[in-house]
């Protein structure tokens, strides 16, 4: 299976570079993945498909102001993204960077007025910093959000509050789990008003998410690691969702990594809280062992996310519901339209 089985071409005009005016004023696109029915709804519309009983599982992960603009004693200036979080107690006095332009070991950089110290050179455009004073105070006074590259523009006020889901509690990822960029409170609310189950885990999105595959042959990709946790309550919910014949329904592929990766402590396990580094590279052919669906967002060409969502629609469903999506005029990416797979 190549790189290139899962590329489509997609119009420039469809990217969606901006959120909708009102969240979750959006599209939906609803997959079904036994037939490859397609059908367009709005976005609230997700409550007539999902069930009594059924759980949705929502990644209550914040997004930090990552990224830095630093300054060299000189007056040079060095763009620096801070690295998500991984760990309970990650040290935010040392802490990785993502960095552009050169820097060596023992330079002097400024943010405001707090001084970091490069301490180690890793390669591949990463290095270690040292500061004084906590990195998630200073990018919380100085930083700004961490923008996807393809949007081609800055981060503004706006982009604070709607790079952001709504209920992000645990911060430490540098890009947002976007599927859930759309769900609001009143569909929130007027999902477990039908007796839908809400629950959540946390995984803290990584850099590595959004970096290109650099090699043609998928099985020689090595995926990034993310931070996750799954809290008991979850695992109950799920494990009780299971033995009703309920399904367990993802929002987004965040969650969906999750899940996966630590099914086996999820379905059969003691019900603790568990943790760990999820690296799991889903693409068509995997078998899915948790997840029943999946609410999403339309994915980049040749992403690993994209292959994800392949393997649990079939390429031979997904392929034909993109093109409907282009045809359709459907937005897509972070700030676009939203996909149902069931």
């Amino acid at each position: 299976m190549n790189l290139s089985d899962f590329y489509y071409d997609i119009p420039e005009a469809l990217v969606a570079t901006e959120p909708p005016k009102e969240r979750g004023d959006a599209r939906l696109l609803v997959l079904d993945r036994d037939t490859g029915a397609i059908t367009d709804r709005t976005y609230a519309d997700v409550t007539e498909y999902l069930n009594p009983g059924d759980v949705l599982v929502i990644n209550d992960t914040k997004v930090i102001k990552a990224r830095l603009i630093a300054t060299k004693p000189s007056g040079g200036e060095r763009e620096l993204v801070l690295v998500e979080k991984h760990g309970r107690s990650d040290d935010w006095h040392t802490h990785k960077v993502l960095y552009r332009r050169k820097l060596k070991e023992g330079d002097e950089l400024y943010v405001g007025d707090n001084k970091l110290i490069v301490e180690r050179i890793l390669g591949d455009g990463l290095a270690i910093v040292q500061s004084s004073r906590d990195l998630l105070e200073i990018a919380e006074e100085h930083g700004s959000v961490p923008l996807p590259p393809y949007m081609h523009r800055d981060a503004t006020e706006a982009d604070v509050e709607r790079y952001q889901t709504i209920f992000a509690r645990e911060q430490g990822s540098v890009a947002a789990p976007t599927a859930s960029l759309n769900m609001t409170a009143e569909t929130l609310a007027a999902l477990q008003a039908k007796g839908i189950v809400v629950t959540y885990a946390t995984l803290h999105v990584g850099l590595g998410t959004f970096l290109p595959i650099r090699v043609d042959d998928l099985t020689d990709h090595k995926m990034h690691k993310e931070y996750f946790e799954v809290p008991a309550t979850t695992i109950q919910a799920i494990r009780e969702a299971k033995a009703g014949g309920h399904r367990v329904v993802a929002l987004g592929t965040t969650v969906t990594r999750t899940l996966e990766y630590a099914h086996e402590q999820i379905l059969a396990g003691p019900t603790v809280d568990i943790s760990g580094e999820a690296d799991i590279f889903m693409y068509p052919g995997y078998e899915f062992k948790t997840i029943d669906g999946l609410l999403t967002n339309f994915h980049m060409p040749e992403s690993t996310v994209l292959m994800l969502t392949a393997a649990f629609a079939g390429w031979d469903k997904l392929g034909p519901a993109y093109e409907h999506a282009v045809a359709q005029e459907y937005h897509f990416f972070s700030y676009g339209d939203s996909m149902l797979i069931l």
